[in-house]
């Protein structure tokens, strides 16, 4: 049994089976020829703390264009509000269930169910991680960057230099840390010097074996000088709006906007993985832009989460 938690669960060579088989998918799909079965007979459950749009529909369809049932678990009305406890919850779902997507707020949601179930468990956002995200952005990347050649979807990314600016310890920052490394990918990122990259991150590396391709700087113009595409998030995540004003001043210097992009390199792209807050991370004039790939990025979710749903189905992908 696998699970796909964090962006090293999977190896390079199973990444780029993943890339190929989104691929794949998203052409059938747009010629109306797909006709996979990967969760035939299968039920997954999609166990939602958070709120979303993008993660929650674009994983019920994928289940839904597997052949499989998903079944949509809000947290709020589970036995879990009244205090059940998640070790319990994980092994009554484990006994339902094929396989369960989580959108949750402590990452230690995940560790737990994923040991204590008997099922395939997929990261769909944590506050410390998002997997799913940091493989479709890279997917979306690699499309343009390949020349749309799939066997050199992984190839294009290499030595590529992405900047990140605002909240550096978010958990977009953290997976852009950890895949960067993985792939091989420069990751500038910029931010105030108490929203740097944490601990935690750092020892994730190490415990990984992987070699840092990050650095961070202060100066929103010296990790965009040269980057290959600019890439931002929300500065105040779900359950930190208490912190909002605080953050809205400490970060107003990191926005993104049209001296930034001037500051990347020629036809840079720019990426963010919505709901973007117009006039605090990001200009309207940036998302409007030429550069912005934002809904392309958006759409690629489902197609790159069925390849993950398809690669830790019973059928499984081949390795490449």
């Amino acid at each position: 049994m696998r699970h796909f938690i964090k962006e090293t669960d999977f190896t390079v060579g199973e990444m780029a089976a993943v890339f190929a088989t989104a691929a794949d998918m998203k052409r059938e799909r747009s010629q109306g020829t797909e006709k996979r079965a990967h969760l035939e007979g299968q039920s997954w459950g999609l166990l939602f703390f958070k709120k979303s749009t993008r993660t929650r529909v674009s994983f019920q369809v994928g289940v839904h264009e597997l052949g499989g049932q998903p079944v949509m678990l809000n947290a709020e009305e589970l036995q879990l509000s009244r205090g059940e406890t998640t070790a319990d919850t994980a092994r009554v779902l484990s006994r339902y269930l094929h396989g369960l997507v989580i959108r949750c707020y402590a990452h230690s949601v995940l560790e737990e169910v994923s040991r204590l179930g008997t099922l395939p468990v997929v990261n769909a956002l944590s506050d410390y991680l998002h997997p799913c995200q940091i493989y479709t952005d890279f997917f979306t990347l690699a499309e343009r960057w390949s020349g749309g050649d799939v066997k050199r979807y992984l190839e294009s990314l290499k030595g590529r230099k992405i900047a990140f600016l605002g909240d550096t310890a978010c958990n977009m920052a953290n997976s852009f840390i950890l895949g960067g490394a993985h792939l091989g990918v420069e990751i500038a990122l910029a931010g105030p010097a108490n929203y740097a990259p944490q601990a935690e991150i750092r020892e994730e590396l190490s415990r990984s074996g992987l070699v840092p391709s990050w650095r961070f700087t202060q100066d929103p113009i010296e990790a965009a000088r040269g980057a290959d595409m600019v890439y931002t998030d929300v500065w105040t995540s779900m359950g930190m709006e208490a912190e909002r004003a605080e953050r809205l001043s400490q970060m107003q210097p990191y926005q993104v906007n049209a001296a930034v992009m001037r500051a990347a390199k020629v036809g840079a792209y720019f990426m963010h993985c919505l709901p973007a807050h117009v006039g605090e991370e990001v200009t309207q004039e940036v998302l409007d832009s030429p550069a912005s790939i934002i809904f392309d990025q958006a759409e690629n979710r489902l197609h790159v989460q069925k390849a993950i749903l398809a690669h830790l189905s019973t059928h499984g992908l081949t390795q490449t």
